[in-house]
């Protein structure tokens, strides 16, 4: 898959590289979850059929996270994670259209004529509440009025799962509520996290549980503050574990960051220095201040216990 960066306005480079015409899916899919593959599998669906290219336009950083909105909350996937996924859908370009102060203020139609035009799209694919434009002005229906005889617009219904729409904000909200069974539901997979191990205190060493402290490469939606059971991927392969995201109250007062930090089954390496990929598959318990270093070693050892029964459940 090639990736193409667009600015407003558009290059004369850009231009003169444009594609042939395409078939192309809009939006800031962040997720990418069910929701959005179906629109973004009828996008590269339907270039099949006509055997021209399939694109997506998404956009970088997202638009909240530029305008300042409160509710912003991180990223279901950053962007590395969405080129992998859309490359994997199949998709034969991703266009990421540089979110900024200048791009914000574009009117509807001045988006049309200037970034949707010049791309040469045979259709153009959207969900049915796409917004476009200042202060998401433009909606679907203004999208087909302006390309009436220009390029068609194909608009995909909701994507319901036990009678709720599935959205990026609903899977947030599950992830920082705990129902991590919810948000890999509504995803089509386990939700990760990626990062570097860095060195931390060393103290799961010390009680017989050493983890790897993970930096994480971008501004991740938080889940719930607790245990997990987590699969890690690391040298080509996956790796059960448990994973602790919090504070760890038995050991520190006043903390509000939260550290993650991930015990590997039966594995000894050093992991200093090295990229993890991490899926969260289950959601095992809060995080809670134990009364002793004892108690949290036993708790410790029967999340353990229960985390690997339930990823061997799964093999």
């Amino acid at each position: 898959m090639k990736t193409v960066i667009l600015s407003y306005p558009l290059s004369s480079e850009m231009l003169h590289e444009r594609a042939s015409s395409q078939i192309v899916a809009i939006g800031q899919f962040d997720g990418i979850h069910q929701g959005h593959t179906s629109v973004i599998s009828s996008a590269v669906s339907l270039a099949k059929q006509k055997g021209i290219p399939s694109a997506v336009v998404t956009f970088n950083p997202h638009p909240k996270e530029v305008m300042g909105k409160g509710d912003y909350e991180g990223y279901l996937t950053p962007l590395a994670n969405k080129q992998e996924l859309l490359a994997g859908m199949g998709v034969d370009t991703m266009y990421v259209a540089q979110f900024d102060e200048v791009f914000s203020r574009v009117s509807p139609q001045d988006f049309f004529t200037g970034v949707l035009l010049p791309l040469n799209i045979d259709t153009v694919v959207v969900g049915f509440d796409f917004r476009y434009g200042y202060q998401g002005a433009g909606d679907v229906e203004s999208l087909r009025e302006m390309g009436l005889g220009i390029m068609d617009v194909e608009i995909i219904s909701p994507f319901p799962l036990e009678g709720e729409k599935v959205s990026s904000s609903g899977i947030r909200k599950a992830l920082q509520t705990g129902d991590l069974q919810q948000a890999n539901e509504w995803l089509g997979r386990y939700y990760q996290l990626r990062g570097t191990v860095i060195e931390g205190e060393k103290r799961g060493r010390t009680i017989g549980f050493p983890t790897a402290n993970l930096k994480l490469d971008d501004r991740y939606v938080v889940p719930a503050k607790g245990v997990y059971a987590v699969r890690a991927f690391y040298n080509d392969g996956w790796i059960s574990g448990v994973m602790n995201i919090g504070v760890k109250p038995t050991f520190h007062e006043g903390v509000i960051a939260p550290s993650y930090e991930v015990h590997l089954f039966h594995f000894n390496e050093s992991l200093y220095g090295e990229h993890l990929t991490v899926e969260l598959v289950h959601y095992l318990r809060e995080e809670r201040r134990f009364p002793s270093i004892q108690e949290l070693i036993t708790q410790i050892q029967v999340d353990a216990k229960l985390a690997e029964e339930l990823l061997n459940a799964l093999e």
